[in-house]
This record gives structure tokens, sequence and C-alpha cells, in this order.
């Protein structure tokens, strides 16, 4: 992503979230904005002893967040899976552990979450 643009696109989306997420487009459509994200390729630490395959993504969800300039504002996010190449365990990253650890604020923290 564009520098220029990085610096915007950070203070527009929920703090800490581009650490775990890939901005991929934005579409403008009659109701507002479209924001997809997509979560990196980063496995999650509490399998950093194991061999991950990323297995692709979770079905994608869509997040009311707060309106920019008056236009409604939806985040649609894509959560990534992997597979523990020894068991063959299907895991996705566990937000608890993640607030804990970054700068990510405990409202998103939360809100990620909430979405199993």
């Amino acid at each position: 992503m564009n520098e220029s643009y990085h610096a915007l696109v950070r203070v527009l989306l929920p703090e800490g979230i581009l650490e775990y997420f890939e901005l991929t487009k934005v579409i403008e459509s009659i109701p507002g904005l479209n924001i997809y994200l997509e979560e990196k390729n980063i496995a999650p630490v509490e399998y950093k002893d194991e061999k991950l395959e990323s297995k692709g993504f979770l079905p994608e969800i869509y997040i009311q967040d707060f309106p920019i300039r008056n236009q409604k504002v939806t985040l649609c996010i894509k959560r990534r899976r992997w597979e523990v190449k020894d068991t063959g365990q299907i895991v996705s990253r566990d937000w608890k552990i993640v607030q804990q650890g970054t700068r990510m604020t405990k409202e998103f923290a939360n809100f990620l979450k909430g979405m199993h």
C-alpha cells in the first residue's frame, strides 16, 4: 500500500487491525463504503512450535463500523485458518491472546473474539 494512503487507512480503521489484516479493497456503494480485510498469513503465537499450513479463510463476516463523512462503513473481514501438519487439526487465531500481547484495542479484540 502506498505510504501516503497507509497513514490515512491506519486512522480510519480500528487501532491495531493492520498488524493482523491486509486491506484488499474498498468499494463505494449506495449504502456506503465496504472495506475488505484479509487476515495476514502470520502463524498464531500459540502454535509457534508447530508446522502450520494456511488452509484459506473462514466465511467472510460483515461488521458495521463508525460512519465516515456520513457514509455507512462495513468492514468485510476474512479470518484465516491453518492446519497443524502433525495432527490435521484446523486452528484459527485466539483473539484473547492477541489482545494481551499487542496494542490492539480491547474493544476491537472483544469484537473479533465474538465472531465465532
